[in-house]
């Protein structure tokens, strides 16, 4: 079989898998997060946040952070026990925010949150 052939096969049956996948998990809330700072965020973010009234007004900050954060594992201590504590460090606005979660087995506890221009 010639080279073109096997190239029009494959690129057939590519994209009649694509198309099937698309629409199999259409409407789902799939995502790849295979990177440990993905996987921990969406742990954290599955949670229960608390936070004391100090840090009700930054409450869309510290969301976006998790949302849209990295994960410092040099200044974080995921195997403390009993909840591993994470620093996390994201833009809001025109702020850089720097957050402490202590991330427990069902809720997740702010312990630390700072905003520098």
């Amino acid at each position: 079989m010639k080279l073109a052939h096997r190239l029009g096969y494959y690129l057939g049956g590519f994209s009649i898998g694509i198309i099937v996948l698309m629409f199999f998990l259409s409407g789902k809330k799939t995502s790849c997060a295979y990177g440990p700072d993905a996987r921990v965020l969406k742990n954290i973010r599955s949670k229960k946040l608390n936070y004391t009234s100090t840090f009700i007004k930054d409450s869309s900050a510290i969301k976006d952070v998790l949302k849209y954060g990295n994960i410092d594992f040099s200044k974080s201590e995921p195997r403390k026990e009993p909840c591993g504590s994470y620093f996390i460090e994201g833009k809001h606005n025109d702020y850089i925010a720097s957050l402490v979660i202590e991330n427990c087995d069902s809720v997740a506890n702010v312990i630390d949150f700072k905003e520098s221009p």
